[in-house]
């Protein structure tokens, strides 16, 4: 059976950096959790962040793969240089999906880590474009397909591909 990543705070786990969960009501992600095949994580809180800690963003909204080759940093709220928890996050999440071997993974848009299409642009005024957070970035350069909790239609489409 596929073992799928998934952003823990999308499974109702109170890790966002306000304290908070974004519960999806995704009847296709309940299903997924009935049988098991769920690997819940939060990388910024495995890298090291606290709950809460200060909103993060990419700067100039460079995205995760600038993040990965040291042309780009996070950085939170009040200043502080957070990029390397990001990456460590990141790393940690490659780590647990080749340790269950997941190949596709569901993860929380937006987001300076899980984003998939779009993160922040770096101004911290709810602007976005487009790009990756830190961890899609880096799970994707590896060969694990993510999807945003947008698409998960897409994604139960790649999982019956993968299973085929």
């Amino acid at each position: 059976m596929e073992r799928i990543l998934v952003s823990a705070c999308l499974m109702g786990r109170p890790v966002r950096y306000d304290g908070r969960a974004r519960t999806s009501a995704d009847a296709r992600l309940a299903a997924w959790r009935e049988e098991g095949r769920l690997v819940p994580h939060c990388p910024e809180v495995a890298g090291g962040l606290p709950i809460p800690r200060p909103a993060a963003e990419i700067e100039g909204g460079a995205g995760g793969a600038a993040v990965l080759s040291g042309a780009a940093r996070v950085l939170a709220s009040d200043g502080s240089d957070v990029t390397a928890a990001f990456v460590a996050g990141a790393r940690s999440a490659l780590a647990l999906a080749r340790s269950s071997g997941v190949r596709l993974a569901v993860l929380k848009e937006g987001s300076p880590s899980c984003g998939v299409l779009s993160v922040y642009d770096g101004t911290f005024t709810g602007r976005r474009g487009p790009g990756q957070g830190v961890t899609t970035a880096l799970l994707e350069r590896n060969g694990i397909r993510v999807f945003d909790e947008d698409h998960i239609e897409e994604a139960a489409a790649y999982l019956s591909a993968l299973e085929a």
